[in-house]
């Protein structure tokens, strides 16, 4: 009986640890399994912060590459900004100073226009005046800007002579009352002469002989008519601005002249250019 007790509890102790050790085995394997699938989550980790420190690093060096492009275009912009506004100032000063350019033409063209009337009243003045007087005697015409009186040594003094005589002294009191209210007008008193040579005791030669004729005319015109001396000037000029060939008679006869050149004042058209 006692020994029947001792081979039942021997053979239920045996059962018992049996149980416990396959309970240990198993929980031991399912530990090494679940240490193998941590193992390999730790290298799919690893794996995989290896891979996104690789993708961080290529994203900070695009994010430097894109910074610096991004400087860039902003520093050209600025400069392209900064050329605009120059060029900008200087289109707005280029068009003021064609606004002021087209303001000094017109200034410039009324001028012109005033100045050209005005010598044509002179011109129709000066005709009026001296109408009584022949194409032979003397001629009125008007070049660039002038009107040209030529008056032959017919008609103003006799040949070799500086007097003036009774005729022309009446063609030069017509002109003077013209003169007398053109205040504004220069006026030239040139003597002419033909290409023969003179030596007198009063002419030493032919530019002796137009000076003095022109200063006699001046000497008429300022003294016995009022013509003011500051706006006429007496020029000789010899025989070295003929009109006419000096081999003939007639062509002789038309470069002995004195000519009285009216020219209006161009002070204010020299002003406008000179600002």
């Amino acid at each position: 009986m006692i020994c029947l007790s001792a081979v039942t509890l021997l053979t239920f102790s045996s059962c018992v640890t049996k149980k416990k050790y396959l309970l240990a085995e198993n929980g031991r394997l399912e530990a090494v399994a679940r240490g193998n699938d941590l193992q390999n989550q730790l290298v799919d980790c690893r794996n995989t912060g290896d891979a996104l420190r690789s993708e961080l690093g290529q994203l900070k060096r695009d994010t430097t590459r894109m910074g610096q492009l991004i400087r860039h275009f902003e520093k050209s912009l600025d400069m392209n900004l900064t050329e605009q506004e120059k060029l900008n100032a200087l289109l707005s000063q280029k068009m003021n100073e064609l606004s002021d350019r087209e303001r000094t033409i017109n200034d410039l063209q009324d001028l012109i226009n005033a100045q050209n009337e005005k010598v044509r009243a002179l011109l129709n003045s000066v005709k009026d005046a001296l109408l009584g007087f022949n194409s032979d005697e003397l001629t009125v015409t008007e070049k660039d800007g002038k009107v040209y009186v030529a008056m032959s040594d017919k008609l103003l003094f006799e040949s070799g002579s500086a007097r003036v005589d009774k005729r022309g002294k009446e063609a030069l009191a017509k002109l003077a009352g013209v003169l007398n209210k053109q205040t504004d007008v220069d006026v030239y008193i040139e003597g002419h002469t033909d290409s023969k040579p003179i030596s007198t005791a009063q002419f030493k030669d032919n530019w002796d002989l137009s000076v003095i004729r022109a200063t006699s005319v001046v000497r008429i015109l300022t003294k016995d008519y009022d013509v003011n001396p500051l706006q006429i000037q007496p020029v000789g000029r010899g025989e070295f601005l003929p009109v006419a060939d000096n081999e003939s008679t007639e062509g002789r006869a038309r470069n002995r002249r004195t000519e009285i050149i009216m020219a209006p004042r161009l002070d204010k058209l020299y002003e406008i250019l000179n600002q």
